[in-house]
């Protein structure tokens, strides 16, 4: 928290921001600003709820830190950034950003907010490193809905494409060094995306859907029809990666582009070794490099999921209940922040406390119950309990009339 306290003009907010910060980590059945500001020792969350929406501190500075801590704490040389969006269902009109769209998430269509997430995924661990809304285009083509939502009323609409080149873009200009770039169909289907990591010399390993079209020697021809042209000779048995099973075997194969501009380019085969299953990636480097490195990039992407389900679990990711821009970005910053903690107290313990045969090395998971169990875990007497369950039915009797009063009104 050290390191963002010079982004709060006032103490107040400065000292609120750290106690939601440890609320996000507490092991609350659900974490928002109720919740938080009971279990902080607050008697209502207007403080908290000020912190997001009204008091002055500037979230993308805050971001900007984040990014710093990560890098600093989970360098790594060969570390690839990951890229990829996430849903969270919403009810209403008003949230910003929530319009009926397709979210990994629910698994189908539903009223839902989307977001995309930069991941940095080294060989220590991984976190996020930005992150940005995706704004549909409803909403832009909406001055009025834009104003009420605390988007500017010139906000553009930006594809998730776009999104990730955006924040690519601010990771490189920051001054950091990352040599590759994974994601999944959405952004590998993009030439925009794939041309500006190529003008910076940035390689990539982006996935493409089975009708994508390349350009060999031989012509233009779909990923899935080239993939019937491997001979068997060429498929080679290589790990992915390891995960909570143990290292993830697939067949793979690379059949090199035609292409008369530098850099060296590819298309990447996986073929499940049960099911047959084939999966296609684009590729692109400056400079040729074995197939273990493209399938270890490849492998890659997986972290981004392992975020998405461990900040959405242990640091509350999802779980705002804001609909303006700015407390959404306050809060999602702050939780980025929160779960980067958690990465780095693991990497830290895996170097220089490493488990004996006996256990498994720390998870994020364990440091999180231990930390709040064992270091943060506020207590507070039964008068403090019985205040906040007073505020909370006042609060809803007064919610109550309102919505009964609005209702006797329309119905007249």
């Amino acid at each position: 928290m050290g390191r963002i306290a010079g982004r709060f003009a006032r103490v107040e907010p400065r000292r609120r921001a750290a106690r939601l910060v440890l609320g996000l980590l507490a092991d609350l059945p659900r974490e928002n600003c109720w919740t938080i500001a009971e279990w902080a020792g607050e008697t209502t969350p207007d403080g908290m709820r000020h912190l997001l929406g009204r008091a002055k501190w500037d979230a993308d500075a805050v971001r900007d830190d984040v990014r710093e801590y990560v890098v600093e704490h989970l360098h790594d040389d060969r570390a690839v950034l990951v890229v990829d969006e996430t849903g969270d269902v919403k009810k209403g009109t008003s949230t910003v950003g929530v319009q009926r769209q397709y979210t990994g998430t629910a698994g189908r269509i539903e009223n839902s907010q989307v977001a995309v997430y930069l991941v940095y995924a080294g060989q220590r661990g991984h976190a996020a490193v930005d992150r940005e809304l995706y704004v549909p285009r409803s909403w832009t083509l909406d001055p009025d809905r834009c104003r009420a939502a605390g988007l500017d009323e010139d906000t553009v609409f930006a594809t998730k494409p776009e999104l990730a080149t955006r924040m690519v873009a601010r990771f490189l200009d920051a001054g950091h060094q990352a040599a590759w770039v994974a994601g999944d169909e959405v952004y590998g289907g993009n030439p925009k995306l794939r041309t500006a990591l190529e003008e910076r010399g940035t390689g990539y390993v982006l996935a493409v859907a089975c009708s994508h079209e390349v350009t060999i020697g031989a012509g233009k021809f779909r990923a899935d029809i080239l993939s019937k042209k491997v001979p068997k000779r060429a498929w080679q048995k290589l790990s992915a990666g390891a995960g909570a099973k143990g290292h993830r075997f697939y067949n793979w194969a690379v059949i090199d582009l035609a292409d008369p501009r530098p850099g060296s380019r590819q298309l990447l085969i996986r073929r499940n070794r049960s099911t047959g299953e084939l999966a296609y990636y684009r590729c692109y480097s400056p400079a040729s490099v074995p197939l273990a490195v493209l399938v270890r990039v490849a492998g890659s992407r997986w972290r981004v999921e392992e975020f998405f389900q461990s900040g959405k679990g242990l640091a509350a990711l999802d779980e705002h209940q804001v609909r303006r821009y700015t407390s959404w970005s306050r809060w999602v910053t702050l939780a980025m922040l929160a779960h980067a903690f958690l990465a780095v107290v693991r990497a830290d313990e895996h170097a220089r406390h490493p488990a004996p045969d006996e256990l498994i090395p720390l998870t994020c998971n364990e440091i999180q119950r231990l930390f709040t169990t064992l270091i943060v875990r506020p207590v507070h007497d039964a008068a403090h309990r019985l205040r906040c369950s007073a505020w909370r039915r006042r609060h809803q009797a007064r919610a109550q009339a309102s919505h009964y009063r609005r209702q006797a009104a329309n119905q007249t």
